[in-house]
């Protein structure tokens, strides 16, 4: 059976839901997207691996990474993308989001370019090398939950695969080569206080109060963090963090027993996630005694490290003048910190632009295809040829 064309391959993934959430009414798998790409890659030559994704000893249902691997040797280059798309609000597309669709030189629907986009273009390019010996091998690497939990990639951190030397993650960056990005922590913090009748504050604890003094320290922290660390090759050159969202009581006449506080902390390259929760435990503790009510913090979800690769690296370069683009630095987070712990040398560049993601009437633009698929060509060229 032929292999279909690029907008067609695009259109069954894009065709087969594969969102991932936090929320488990929205979660579901991604193994049909991973199962249609190893269809596609096995009779280019390709040997497929797909691995059932493993988190703290259970294996998810339904979610699974996939590794292409076309040739051998101990070097080599990895394009590497992730399956999932995030939820959707089926009333604000113009058109079925599961349906690609083709208007004014874009193509319409949910993953076009975060990134289910990518993959067709990873396979167009690799066509061209199906009948020349690699001295390296190519890898096309699919993985899953990369915009919930990132489970995909950290499982295969574990596993210590794939090996390569060379890794570009296709996150739509309008072809332009990023080296450094922000890490992320979201966390959780409970105060649990005393509920009581509000006409007597000696009843209670309100727990609203206490996190008023916590958010202040919070605060505070955040001034220390800004003063200590700077990077000019960011847009917003120091880390942040946003105070998200808050919970806490269920009315104006009862002490509120409970307040809960969710933030993001995004951190520069140099900055350590594990770190900075071991300080903000440490200030946490002060308060709790300071307050006399338990104060605690949850991590809702893993984190991402921040990510940089050095300007000089041999794959930075070899990007550089093949898009005539110096690199930069995006603020979103990406796979990219788990592909550098597998000690590849990694970029994120691909076709599509950030700006599309994450919205109603996503479009990858079909001027940047070609584009893309010839800049694969030659990154192929110079690390497996």
């Amino acid at each position: 059976m032929p292999l279909p064309s690029l907008f067609e391959q695009l259109q069954q993934l894009v065709a087969t839901p594969s969102v991932s959430s936090h929320s488990a009414n929205w979660d579901m798998g991604n193994r049909k997207v991973v199962e249609q790409l190893a269809e596609w890659l096995e009779p280019l030559g390709f040997k497929t691996e797909i691995i059932p994704v493993v988190e703290d000893g259970v294996e998810l249902v339904n979610k699974a990474n996939l590794i292409a691997t076309l040739g051998s040797g101990s070097g080599g280059l990895v394009l590497a993308g992730h399956t999932d798309t995030v939820p959707y609000d089926e009333n604000r597309w113009q058109s079925d989001p599961f349906k690609l669709c083709e208007a004014d030189n874009k193509w319409f629907g949910l993953g076009a370019t975060d990134m289910k986009g990518f993959f067709p273009v990873a396979i167009e390019a690799a066509k061209a090398f199906v009948d020349t010996p690699l001295q390296q091998p190519l890898i096309i690497l699919a993985t899953a939950d990369e915009e919930s939990s990132m489970s995909g990639a950290r499982a295969l951190a574990e596993l210590g695969k794939p090996k390569a030397r060379y890794a570009v993650i296709g996150e739509p960056t309008s072809l332009v080569p990023i080296r450094m990005h922000k890490g992320i922590m979201m966390e959780q913090i409970t105060v649990e206080g005393q509920s009581g009748h509000s006409s007597n504050p000696a009843l209670g604890h309100n727990a609203m109060e206490s996190m008023h003094v916590v958010i202040s320290d919070l605060l505070d922290f955040r001034r220390e963090l800004q003063a200590k660390y700077k990077n000019p090759g960011f847009g917003v050159p120091t880390p942040t963090m946003n105070l998200g969202c808050i919970h806490g009581g269920d009315n104006p006449n009862r002490i509120c027993g409970q307040c809960q506080m969710q933030f993001d902390l995004r951190a520069l390259p140099g900055m350590d996630n594990l770190e900075l929760r071991s300080k903000i435990d440490e200030r946490l503790a002060r308060l709790s005694k300071q307050l006399g009510t338990p104060v605690f913090r949850e991590t809702l979800f893993g984190g991402v490290p921040a990510f940089s690769e050095p300007a000089n690296s041999r794959l930075v370069q070899v990007a550089e003048k093949l898009t005539g683009t110096p690199a930069e630095s995006v603020a979103f987070a990406t796979e990219a910190p788990f592909m550098q712990q597998l000690g590849m040398e990694t970029i994120v560049m691909g076709p599509g632009s950030i700006d599309q993601a994450h919205q109603p009437n996503e479009f990858i633009a079909t001027e940047q295809i070609q584009p893309a698929v010839d800049t694969i060509k030659a990154l192929i060229k110079e690390f497996c040829l």
